[in-house]
């Protein structure tokens, strides 16, 4: 298995999409259900920092640029 930490954003992403329809199938083994639950955990958090980290980079540019306005991320609803 490949090292997790090495994923981009969108590597992380299918992995937890793939996850997720696993679970929502709903006729996986409890145990393997955790186990999946937590390596959905860990794929979450690390998109999560990721989009941190492009939130600090953009606002550090455009903060550069003259403008002091902030950059956010619009996230999904």
């Amino acid at each position: 298995m490949e090292n997790k930490n090495n994923l981009s954003f969108e590597e992380a992403m299918l992995e937890l999409e793939t996850i997720v329809e696993k679970l929502e199938k709903g006729d996986v083994p409890l145990e393997k259900a955790i186990s999946y639950y937590q390596e959905g955990m860990k794929l979450s958090k690390m998109c999560g920092d990721k989009l941190h980290n492009v939130q600090e980079q953009m606002t550090k540019i455009m903060n550069e640029q003259g403008q002091l306005e902030t950059f956010e991320v619009q996230e999904e609803e």
